[in-house]
């Protein structure tokens, strides 16, 4: 009774997110008979669950929608993944702390002892890398509206810095890409006939409830155009040194490769301007320097002696001993 309570919970677990699958692959995945798969899925159709039968080519079975939420059954794989996650989104969202640890509470005391010493091994603490330049968490609030208009497809109206001062747009919100712990939003300005990529936290949305039709984001990715958007709002992080030189690449290879608290401003086609910050005026020549490209019109004075000193350096490096 044991073993086929565990393999209906499995199969509820499995069924749970999305998929669709035939009789066949899902005894595959829990090691019994078709037979076995289809007598347990009347047991969870008698425990309330639909299980929908699809039909045809890429049918086979799914869960249908429910009109009360069901237990939530993990794995120990789920488990710890879950686990892992309730700890570190605090450092990526703010305001959701405490629910955070709530959630990893209550998942805690719903397991068994088995799984529950399993993932309590993933316990984890999160602190900052120097080299990893994030940005602070973002509101929780300002997630939930756009992440909803999002889902609904509404449109939403932002207040965005114009030249100067805030100008409002109206846009169609497509997708949430968190980049370097930096939250952006892609979303299509009807306007300007154009796409955007912009800083989350750089925008007050206001949601319209008014729809839209999606389009197709350029490459295809909305990850792949923020990370080559060299317009996508950022701005330059607090360090103890700041400078710029312009660069002989292109702002959207630069913009992809640039580290997190920088910006890139397009100059031609095959050169852009990359201002970024340090700890100190040589670690910022060396950030300049793994582009490997040309540098020009480099400043201030503080980063161009300290390229003159990375000079020195290296060419006593190469000297025969």
């Amino acid at each position: 009774m044991a073993a086929t309570s565990a393999r209906t919970l499995k199969l509820l677990s499995i069924l749970g997110i999305g998929v669709t699958l035939t009789a066949g692959e899902l005894a595959a995945r829990l090691g019994a008979s078709v037979r076995t798969v289809r007598r347990d899925i009347d047991t969870l159709r008698d425990l309330g669950y639909e299980i929908e039968a699809v039909r045809g080519a890429g049918g086979g079975y799914r869960l249908g929608s429910v009109i009360r939420l069901p237990p939530v059954v993990f794995d120990e794989d789920q488990a710890v993944a879950a686990a892992v996650a309730l700890q570190t989104v605090p450092t990526v969202l703010s305001g959701i702390r405490e629910n955070a640890a709530r959630a990893l509470n209550t998942l805690h005391q719903a397991m068994p002892a088995r799984s529950r010493l399993h993932a309590e091994a993933f316990t984890v603490l999160s602190a900052r890398n120097y080299w990893e330049f994030p940005g602070p968490p973002i509101d929780a609030d300002l997630v939930r509206v756009v992440g909803g208009a999002i889902n609904r497809r509404h449109l939403i109206r932002v207040d965005h810095p114009g030249d100067g001062r805030p100008a409002p747009l109206t846009l169609e919100p497509h997708a949430l890409v968190v980049w370097a712990a930096r939250w952006y939003l892609v979303a299509f300005d009807p306007a300007a006939g154009r796409w955007r990529a912009m800083r989350l936290d750089g925008i007050r949305p206001h949601p319209t409830h008014t729809p839209f039709d999606r389009r197709d984001i350029p490459h295809g990715d909305p990850v792949a155009f923020v990370m080559t958007a060299h317009d996508r709002g950022d701005a330059t992080a607090a360090w103890p040194c700041h400078g710029s030189a312009v660069l002989a690449l292109p702002a959207a290879t630069v913009a992809r490769f640039a580290p997190g608290g920088s910006t890139v401003a397009y100059e031609t086609e095959t050169t852009c301007r990359l201002t970024l910050g340090a700890w100190s005026w040589p670690g910022l020549a060396g950030l300049l320097l793994t582009f490997d490209a040309d540098l020009t019109d480099v400043e201030p004075a503080e980063l161009r002696q300290a390229l003159r000193s990375v000079r020195t350096r290296v060419g006593k490096a190469l000297r025969p001993a």
